[in-house]
């Protein structure tokens, strides 16, 4: 304690101790804080699950869509614990309006019920209605993010989509007939916060898409919304007898299964990212206590005349790398929680979306004890390095001695 905090003769001594000490500071509040934020992210996805997500979804083991679509959801609607099953057709189209054109993604859904199933009536962002409640013929409620790119801002206007025949032969001289094309009139514009829907997602009558894709009564997948207090993995048991082994029901989680392992993966890249530049500035540590080894020879040798032996003269110069990382450890966490709680609580900083007049969020951030704890694990391991390099250079130092 008194070689860390005592006075040097050399200041350069104090600053570069100084130095060390911030370095692992500043290096283990970035782990902390960058752990948070893949938390708070990944709690911003979860609690999106319930918008447009449905409690399960059964779709095709093979192939792209269930060939009795209508039948299907019938009969998984008498499924004890099911309140709703809904068919819904999804496939690729191609949307123009107003002489702009852009790929969308279709979806076919029953209105009244789809409502019930998912939130996406709570989602309207424009001063239109939903799908359900509109007069007019064929209605349509597209993304925001599909609303920019066509200039959607006159909800009079309609808005035409082109998909390609599924059957028949391609005629070179006439490729307009490999397309059928219908229109739709905009009932309002919606906005879910997640890019795979705000991006160019279209909601239709189910009806209308079966006919522009030329389906009878088929669906890409039945969607479901058990009851109240219903335990959902013994739901999903019972939902996949009826259904049968063709098809693979999946709950909210397992329907997000992509972005959550994806979140995972980036945070414990970015984590082992970190812990590299920990490493590096792990090095500084190293630097001040040789520095302060070669400054306190004179010392040395008086410890060994009192009756010192290497070893314990080493262990001084151990504890003291000890001691650097420590601090260092401690004020890095204390400033990365605090930090974390501080954005959690009133949201500082902002993420711009990347759609327009949409409100800036606030950087999602949770703060979990057990990230603490694993920061602390590379925070071990660099110390007992530098306390091993430490102890082995002030040893060297005392050649000739016992």
């Amino acid at each position: 304690m008194r070689y860390l905090f005592g006075k040097k003769s050399h200041s350069a001594v104090n600053t570069i101790a100084v130095v060390s000490v911030v370095g692992v500071a500043v290096a283990t509040a970035a782990v902390v804080c960058v752990l948070s934020v893949f938390n708070g992210f990944q709690n911003v996805l979860t609690g999106r699950l319930d918008t447009l997500s449905p409690d399960l979804t059964v779709t095709p083991l093979e192939g792209k869509t269930i060939s009795n679509g209508d039948s299907l959801a019938l009969a998984l609607a008498k499924v004890e614990g099911v309140a709703i099953a809904t068919p819904t057709l999804t496939d690729n189209a191609l949307a123009f309006f107003n002489g702009r054109e852009t790929p969308v993604t279709l979806k076919g859904v029953i209105p009244d019920q789809y409502s019930k199933v998912t939130s996406i009536d709570s989602l309207r962002v424009g001063s239109g209605s939903s799908l359900q409640e509109t007069e007019a013929g064929n209605p349509a409620l597209i993304s925001i993010g599909l609303a920019y790119k066509l200039g959607i801002y006159d909800y009079s206007l309609p808005l035409t989509v082109f998909a390609p025949k599924r059957t028949g032969r391609f005629n070179p001289a006439n490729p307009s007939a490999a397309f059928v094309m219908d229109s739709l009139n905009v009932a309002d514009v919606f906005q879910s916060l997640q890019e795979e829907y705000d991006e160019n997602a279209l909601f239709a009558d189910i009806a209308f898409v079966r006919d522009l894709l030329l389906y009878d009564r088929e669906a890409t997948a039945i969607e479901i919304k058990a009851d109240k207090n219903v335990d959902i993995d013994h739901l999903m048991d019972k939902v996949a007898s009826v259904a049968g082994t063709q098809y693979q029901v999946k709950n909210r989680l397992m329907q997000q299964e992509v972005n959550f392992r994806m979140v995972q993966i980036e945070k414990w890249m970015t984590f082992l990212l970190l812990f590299f530049i920990l490493i590096i500035a792990s090095f500084n540590i190293v630097s001040t206590l040789s520095m302060l080894v070669l400054e306190k020879e004179d010392s040395l040798r008086t410890m060994s005349a009192i009756g010192m032996n290497r070893k314990s003269i080493a262990n001084v110069f151990r504890w003291e790398s000890v001691l650097v990382s420590l601090i260092g450890a401690i004020v890095g966490l204390i400033l990365g929680a605090t930090l974390s709680i501080l954005q959690e609580k009133f949201g500082f900083i902002t993420i711009a979306t990347n759609n327009v007049n949409a409100v800036p969020m606030a950087y999602p951030v949770k703060l979990e004890i057990l990230d603490l704890l694993i920061t602390l694990i590379p925070i071990a391991i660099i110390t007992v390095i530098c306390a091993a390099v430490a102890g082995s250079f002030a040893k060297s130092r005392m050649r000739g001695n016992p």
